[in-house]
């Protein structure tokens, strides 16, 4: 098995959904650390698990600088963010997304 992983910062905003009093219903931003973690078996026909530029494309390139609201369709939570950033890239398994130093939500497939 081959293993790669790609990890970049996207700055964003955001404003959670919730049913409770929270700061984080009001619009606010982040510089997320996302982490994604790809897989395969065999390489493809360029001897790469995927290239790194198309996970930038995929990911990076969509959320930065953008509402991510507007973009994931659910709500935001860095949960949902990296089950999304999952979905986009087909060799992805695992997905780590830390919103501050010490608040990061991972995602993983179950296989």
């Amino acid at each position: 098995m081959y293993y790669v992983k790609k990890t970049f910062e996207v700055a964003g905003a955001h404003r959670l959904e919730l049913d409770y009093p929270s700061k984080c219903t009001q619009l606010h931003g982040h510089n997320w650390l996302i982490t994604i973690h790809c897989r395969a078996r065999e390489l493809n026909e360029h001897g790469m698990v995927v290239d790194f530029a198309d996970i930038k494309r995929r990911i990076a390139d969509r959320l930065d600088h953008q509402v991510v609201n507007d973009i994931l369709g659910c709500n935001p939570t860095a949960e949902n963010m990296a089950r999304w950033c999952c979905e986009q890239v087909p060799q992805c398994y695992r997905v780590d997304v830390q919103e501050t130093q010490g608040n990061i939500a991972t995602y993983e497939l179950d296989d």
